[in-house]
């Protein structure tokens, strides 16, 4: 008996034409690709936009296709990387897009974070996607290798030792087995380029090496104005400032994260740190024999995030992360 086949890989993406150039030297066409646009475009997510489920197969190689329960494509379509534009809010927000190909003809966008409606973005570079990078390596990023998590007994762990089942302490819920490890190398660029949190910088005893989009929990004695808890829950990326906390460019980073029944607040170098929510991204990408068992445990494969304030760049520049910094390292 042939063995089963391997599950697909999931992912939310938009179409090329709801991405449109609102002013600028292309006013009105749609998202083109890298040979197709101009830097300095400013461009617009349409606000009838409705994100489609993506789901490729395990690759071969390099060789990616359209699998079973895709709303994209058909079948047995090839899946490319065509490129990565960086684009820029009117705030300082950075938004990073990869731009797929679908039987190589069909466009559409991947972005790399959360992406807003009547929002102007304005197109600062583009350069070609890496040959290597596969749709599933975009679907697995957390801790660096070598980062420290607090197991339940009070030790602390290196997390590439870490295996399923081994009990990690958890600010909302004390012992948690760990259901599932992920692990991704990539290049260390651009949106994979790691945030390096210093020692000390938030209490931590050792740096705090973490993909930018991946999210610390701070918990503020006395709530700030504008906020409607005293949790929050900040991108790593929002805390650079090149001084305390700053981006580690070149090389490869290999990238750790971990699953729980619930989503979860971990202890990562002693800084409170979400675990990886489970969604289609993430049980997608797990053996047939255990994808069944996580989705027994986890109905609707929709773990609620954690309660707290999700606090941007804006709010952090308003009332200065100095003020974050100085609370949580004693200086």
């Amino acid at each position: 008996m042939p063995p089963a086949p391997q599950p697909g890989h999931a992912c939310q993406i938009f179409r090329a034409a709801d991405i449109f150039v609102a002013s600028g030297s292309n006013q009105g066409d749609d998202l083109g690709g890298p040979q197709q646009v101009d830097l300095g475009d400013v461009y617009r997510l349409d606000r009838n936009a409705t994100p489609l489920r993506l789901v490729v197969s395990q690759p071969v190689g390099t060789d990616q296709r359209i699998a079973p329960g895709s709303a994209v494509g058909v079948e047995g379509q090839k899946v490319t990387l065509e490129a990565r534009f960086a684009l820029m809010a009117p705030d300082g927000d950075k938004v990073e897009l990869v731009i797929l190909l679908v039987d190589g003809t069909q466009r559409f966008v991947l972005p790399l974070s959360p992406i807003g409606t009547d929002v102007d973005y304005t197109l600062l570079a583009v350069e070609p996607a890496p040959t290597d990078l596969m749709l599933a390596d975009l679907l697995c990023l957390s801790f660096a290798r070598g980062t420290m998590i607090t197991m339940a007994d009070g030790a602390q762990r290196a997390i590439e030792t870490l295996h399923p089942g081994a009990p990690v302490l958890t600010r909302d819920h004390g012992r948690q087995p760990v259901r599932w490890i992920g692990h991704a190398r990539l290049r260390a660029v651009g949106a994979f380029a790691p945030v390096v949190i210093s020692a000390g910088t938030l209490g931590n005893g050792g740096d705090l090496i973490l993909s930018q989009h991946h999210r610390v929990f701070l918990y503020q004695r006395q709530k700030l104005p504008g906020l409607s808890t005293s949790e929050l829950l900040v991108q790593a990326r929002h805390f650079v400032d090149e001084e305390h906390v700053y981006l580690r460019t070149g090389g490869f980073v290999d990238y750790f994260s971990l699953v729980f029944d619930r989503h979860e607040i971990i202890y990562a170098e002693g800084i409170p740190s979400e675990s990886l929510m489970v969604n289609d991204a993430t049980v997608n990408r797990l053996p047939p024999e255990i994808a069944a068992e996580v989705k027994a445990k986890f109905p609707g494969l929709s773990q609620n995030p954690h309660f707290g304030t999700e606090a941007g760049r804006q709010f952090l520049d308003a009332i200065g992360t100095e003020r974050l910094f100085k609370d949580r390292s004693g200086r």
